[in-house]
């Protein structure tokens, strides 16, 4: 596989070489793969595969080596390693260590690893929500050195689009819109919120400190200080202090914890409650649930007039006030059931309920002592590094994510029967959260440690029988539909035509929907019902779902976002791809215009049949015209091939 990549790149030098064997023991006959190839006969054994690799860098350097040349290795390139992925006791990666290991112990095959292709589409998707480039795939594949891989996920971390996708995870997992039900952040609270979680993801800001600075935010202006929004979120209507109180706690534990369970037992105890749903949660009680709230207790929020002489709009202020009480129980209405004295006690002190506890210090600030005491537990890092985990793997360590059990975690002393463990991998789950503890809570070390594996980098085709309790084991790479926000900008990016939208509150224009600070609703945002089709979710009460439906397939085939963006003329068409192919390959070149359309759209080159297909069909093209029309087509069925709607 590697002398054919090798004389490929030859190839695009303007070198080809025949007889192959010459100059490779135990290579195949390569014929020219470009009609510029050069040919040279068995004497030139002096051009060796280290001077191959030579001249395409070099051809890759001057910007010459283009996506063409890989028209003739495609279909064998396309077909997986021969190798299988074998279990190893001396893996250097962790998560390969526990997950192979565990596969070998269950008697459970890993599917093979995944081919380039496969690789590149998968990794670009998952980390920057873009599909990659035609030259960077082609370049990749031409890559011989064995750490491509590793150095490929390198550049994509960090990269402007990168950031976008990360501050756009950030957003749905704590809720950023303008307004839901309960509270109006307005636009420019929104606004400064998103734009906070992107310059913290920008950073790399440590998630300890993300959390920290959520938490503890204070300040007298939320579109100026876009921390604080996340405190506005927690406020509710309706009732006494309290229920906000109670609001932020459940925040706290489910976005930070992984603890949703703790929103029922700010109602009532689990038990006769929680029974079937939580070890954990059936023993807990509404009073321990009430000591954290009261880490809120002295919070107070309040609406600020932007002007004196406008009745509207205004921003929120959050402020400490040391002289309010802890917590009260002293209320019968409002959105929860009543809180009355338990005995002689009228009032909760603030006291962390998980791990080893914890009272805030004499004179410490209420919500720092949280802070301080969640970030050092380890379930604060096990929450993150499964939610996390879910984006690149499909399926949680623990499921669902946000619904933790506390007594069914520890793989030393597993719950009594009927309970089992609830994490698919308890010492994996458990090794990842010490290890991202330990680097310094670095969501991007993290990140790089599940791409860098191979479990991570396993096929999605399995050879043999699958068995759907393999997949806890993630013994092959479960595919999902890719978010609304990647398929409409992979369309927009592939086809060349790139749409613009103006965000209300001051935010400006954007040109990709993973840029935009919110999911739903926005003025002016006129691809709503196509994005909304995909389950983008409204984070208030609608989650981002993947499942399929068949309005997602007729705005696929029916849209006009997608159909002029299949166009070679109208309206911006001069940049299509449709169009530039055209101009590229003319008519005698059928074969690699098929091939540049297959490797932009669905990031491979096109099997046999499918090339005989698609040149048959613009061979049916007598006319410019025609050909136009039939490489329009062959665009348009393209995106509408179910791969290219998922990752895999």
């Amino acid at each position: 596989m590697a002398t054919r990549n090798w004389v490929m790149a030859a190839c695009a030098a303007g070198v080809v070489l025949l007889p192959a064997q010459e100059l490779f023991e135990g290579a195949e006959q390569i014929e020219p793969l470009h009609a510029e190839c050069t040919l040279f006969g068995p004497k030139r054994e002096s051009l060796t595969a280290g001077g191959l690799r030579a001249v395409a860098r070099n051809r890759w350097a001057a910007g010459k080596l283009t996506a063409d040349v890989v028209s003739r290795l495609a279909p064998r390139s396309f077909r997986s390693a021969d190798t299988t992925a074998t279990p190893r006791a001396d893996r250097a990666n962790l998560i390969d260590r526990h997950l192979f290991s565990a596969m070998e112990a269950a008697g459970v095959k890993p599917a093979p690893a995944s081919n380039d292709y496969e690789f590149v589409r998968r990794v670009t998707f998952d980390l920057t929500g873009r599909p990659p480039s035609v030259e960077k795939l082609v370049q990749f594949v031409a890559d011989t050195a064995p750490d491509k891989r590793t150095r490929y996920i390198d550049q994509l971390i960090g990269s402007p689009e990168f950031v976008d996708k990360w501050t756009m995870f950030l957003g749905d997992l704590y809720e950023n819109v303008d307004n839901n039900t309960q509270v109006n952040r307005f636009p420019e609270g929104r606004n400064a919120f998103h734009n906070y979680l992107k310059k913290a993801v920008e950073t790399n800001k440590r998630y300890n400190v993300l959390a920290t600075e959520l938490i503890t935010a204070t300040g007298g202006n939320s579109w100026t200080q876009g921390e604080l929004n996340w405190i506005v979120g927690g406020r509710v209507t309706g009732g006494p202090v309290q229920d906000i109180f109670d609001q932020q706690a459940a925040n706290v534990a489910e976005k930070f914890l992984g603890l949703a369970h703790l929103n029922c037992i700010l109602c009532h105890d689990g038990r006769r409650h929680m029974e079937d749903l939580s070890l954990w949660g059936k023993s807990e009680t509404r009073r321990e649930s009430w000591q954290l709230a009261a880490f809120f207790s002295k919070t107070t929020l309040r609406l600020v007039r932007v002007s004196p002489t406008q009745p509207n709009p205004y921003y929120w202020s959050v402020e400490e006030n040391p002289r309010a009480p802890d917590y009260a129980l002293n209320t019968t209405t409002g959105n929860r059931p009543a809180r009355q004295p338990i005995g002689s006690i009228r009032n909760i002190a603030p006291e962390y309920p998980f791990a080893d506890g914890g009272k805030p210090a004499a004179g410490e600030n209420y919500r720092v002592a949280l802070a301080r005491f969640l970030t050092a537990d380890i379930q604060f890092s096990r929450a993150i590094v499964n939610y996390v985990w879910k984006q690149f793997f499909v399926r949680g360590l623990v499921e669902p994510a946000n619904q933790f059990d506390l007594d069914r975690l520890d793989p030393n002393t597993p719950p009594a029967e009927p309970w089992t463990l609830q994490p698919s991998n308890p010492a994996l789950l458990e090794a990842l959260a010490r290890d991202f503890q330990a680097s310094g809570f670095d969501l991007r070390d993290l990140m790089r440690k599940i791409t860098t594996s191979e479990a991570y980098q396993l096929s999605a085709r399995y050879e043999g029988s699958w068995q759907p309790e393999y997949e806890k084991y993630y013994a092959r790479k479960l595919v999902r539909r890719l978010w609304a926000e990647e398929i409409h900008d992979a369309i927009a990016q592939i086809s060349g035509i790139v749409p613009r939208y103006n965000v209300n509150g001051g935010f400006g224009q954007v040109n990709w929907a993973m840029q935009l600070p919110q999911t739903s609703r926005l003025p002016g945002e006129p691809t709503t019902s196509f994005l909304d089709s995909f389950i983008r979710g409204n984070r208030v009460d609608e989650e981002r779902k993947s499942e399929g439906s068949v309005p997602q397939a007729l705005n696929m085939m029916n849209d006009s976002f997608v159909h002029s963006r299949t166009r070679a003329t109208g309206t911006g068409s001069a940049a299509s791809l449709v169009r530039r192919l055209l101009d590229k390959y003319p008519s005698a070149n059928n074969s690699l215009l098929v091939n540049e359309l297959f490797l932009t759209i669905l990031n491979r080159p096109p099997s046999d049949g499918e090339m005989q297909l698609a040149t048959a069909s613009l061979a049916q093209g007598a006319t410019a015209l025609t050909r136009q029309q039939k490489a329009e087509d062959l665009a348009w069925a393209l995106f509408n091939k179910v791969d290219f709607l998922y990752n895999y």
